[in-house]
């Protein structure tokens, strides 16, 4: 799958103590691509860090990708009930009581310009092919910007990028081009994020995960 992937993509290395502890909060195999990946890597930064998916640690500090277990702040003893957070997140078995469109086990994503969830219709291994098979470029279609590529890849691993006037507003949309962009804190934009949506009253998207 990641020598076939269309896009580019940083296989990050991983610690192998985290990993195990991510495989088993979460009580699945190796055999699954997501376990895999948690005990396996240090996750993968996809289409010039546009995408960052969450895997095993691959660092201690703000150097690091953190782990999926520190980003959903798992506990230490396993918790069936426990939540799995991120833009981009994988339902639990019961989607509806954390707000979430889907069936359990299905991908969903918080868009930036609708501050709503979106149902991906396919799960955790499907998700990541899709990922990787050059289709980011029509999804995101209207959200990037020339020189994008350039702006994420110089961001650290706790950074995202705060776009103003935001994404969700008409402004925003009609000249993206034109907006006030900076590199911010990740933990900053899921908060805006979080925050404007339960005060437009669109939706309270829940956990987004800790960045």
């Amino acid at each position: 799958m990641f020598t076939a992937g269309a896009v580019p993509l940083t296989v990050l290395p991983t610690d192998v103590d985290e990993g195990r502890r991510g495989l088993l909060q979460l009580q699945i195999t190796v055999r699954s691509v997501l376990g895999s990946l948690v005990l396996n890597s240090g996750g993968l930064v996809v289409d010039g860090d546009w995408v960052r998916v969450f895997a095993g640690r691959s660092g201690r500090g703000s150097d690091g990708l953190p782990s999926l277990a520190a980003i959903n702040a798992f506990p230490e003893v396993y918790d069936p009930a426990w939540r799995l957070g991120g833009v981009f997140a994988l339902n639990s078995y019961d989607p509806a009581a954390s707000g979430r469109p889907g069936e359990a086990g299905q991908m969903t994503y918080f868009a930036p310009d609708t501050l709503e969830w979106e149902t991906m219709a396919m799960g955790h291994s499907a998700w990541v092919s899709w990922l990787l098979s050059g289709r980011l470029e029509t999804f995101y279609e209207g959200l990037r910007w020339q020189g994008w590529r350039e702006e994420a890849s110089a961001l650290s691993f706790s950074q995202g990028i705060n776009v103003f006037p935001p994404l969700w507003s008409k402004e925003g949309r009609a000249d993206l081009a034109a907006a006030s962009r900076r590199a911010v804190p990740m933990r900053e934009v899921l908060g805006v994020a979080v925050d404007t949506a339960r005060q437009l009253g669109t939706a309270d998207p829940g956990f987004l995960g800790q960045a």
